[in-house]
């Protein structure tokens, strides 16, 4: 036993963290701002000492599909209201800027903001600013522009987003597009977050998956119809190839791409998500009920992943493909204090798909939340 003046200690019911494989009861101690001490006998003269007997104790989440940007943008949310109080320590932004709105997207959310976030980067040039779909005008699509403002932020820019779908295409030809994001990612040397194209189903998912490459990340992975994964309720060959291939599969839930049936198909079968996503945007900040990660975990686990699966892809596994597994992502002496603590509430509301499906059976609910050693506002009151 040692004596030692930590700023914050925090025990929990059960501690989890895949990367370490721990987990059971025990405690975790943070001195300025990072871990320095897990489950060891310790005698403190803090006098910050927080127990969470009955809850879950795990390193923040790291969540791959949102949309932090200003209110007055097409699909933007204040991150640290809506989503840092709700477990969730770091985020990846899909495409809500571009190159010419990125150094007031940088300086007005990234720099203001609590939460940690990375950008995958649109390549038309205003992003996700504007309401009208980000693909209207296809001379927006600057490959140099975007290239150049990629290679001057190269760490806070983690990719290249695009989504395929009509609704952002504005009746151009995917393929054109998608032929674009390919040459500014061979440029940039940056993995693609890629939003399959399922609305109106003309182009198949063999072709489009044919497409990426390594550590690429498909989002919309589990959403229902023709151009979906498993449609015909089983997984499509061209999934299973890509997936030996070394791309990977999101959730990126959102209002329209989750659906039980296609996750309870992919889950049977053993083709789970490599990472799980909100898709959090402002129509999910007046939703009920509230939409975060542990409830989208909770989803994961009705449809039959294991919970130590789901944990995992919420957390390490999402921040190794940001690059940012040293710092984030595991209970780990030495690495940052971003932590997540979830209660289990079995009288909870049915989880629901976006199709109306429920199931029962209870959720994963945000009760506290850690960020850089810094107590968050309790989730319950956001």
């Amino acid at each position: 036993m040692k004596f030692v003046d930590y700023d914050l200690i925090i025990k929990a019911g059960r501690l989890f963290c895949a990367k370490n494989n721990i987990d059971g009861p025990g405690s975790v101690a943070i001195k300025d701002g990072k871990i320095v001490s897990i489950n060891e006998q310790i005698t403190t003269g803090t006098e910050k000492v927080l127990e969470f007997p009955n809850s879950v104790l795990l390193p923040g989440f790291v969540d791959l599909h949102t949309h932090p940007a200003p209110s007055n943008w097409k699909y933007g949310i204040d991150p640290d209201k809506f989503i840092l109080t709700r477990g969730t320590t770091t985020i990846l932004s899909q495409g809500d800027a571009g190159a010419n709105n990125w150094s007031v997207y940088k300086d007005n959310i990234i720099s203001k903001s609590n939460i940690r976030i990375r950008m995958a980067l649109k390549h038309s040039i205003n992003g996700e600013e504007y309401a009208h779909p980000v693909y209207a005008n296809l001379e927006d699509l600057d490959i140099k522009a975007c290239v150049e403002t990629v290679k001057q932020d190269d760490e806070l820019i983690w990719g290249i987003a695009v989504n395929v779908a009509n609704s952002c295409c504005a009746g151009h030809d995917p393929k054109n597009i998608m032929d674009t994001v390919l040459e500014m990612a061979l440029q940039t040397d940056k993995p693609i977050l890629y939003g399959v194209r399922w609305d109106p189903f003309d182009w198949s998912i063999d072709e489009q998956l044919s497409l990426l490459r390594p550590n690429d990340v498909v989002t919309y992975s589990f959403h229902i119809g023709p151009g979906g994964l498993a449609p015909s309720r089983k997984v499509e060959k061209a999934a299973w190839q890509a997936k030996e291939n070394g791309i990977l599969f999101d959730i990126g839930h959102g209002m329209s791409s989750f659906n039980f049936e296609v996750a309870e198909t992919a889950i049977r079968e053993g083709f789970l998500p490599d990472t799980i996503s909100t898709d959090f945007y402002f129509k999910h900040a007046t939703s009920l009920p509230k939409h975060d990660m542990p409830r989208t975990i909770s989803k994961l686990i009705a449809a039959g992943m294991d919970e130590t699966d789901a944990f995992e892809r919420s957390t390490i596994r999402p921040a190794e493909v940001l690059g940012l597994s040293e710092s984030i992502g595991s209970l780990t002496v030495g690495s940052i204090a971003d932590l997540a603590i979830i209660k289990w509430n079995p009288d909870a509301d049915p989880l629901i798909d976006v199709n109306g499906n429920q199931r029962s059976g209870g959720c994963w609910e945000p009760e506290f939340t850690v960020k850089g050693g810094e107590i968050i506002n309790d989730p319950s009151k956001t």
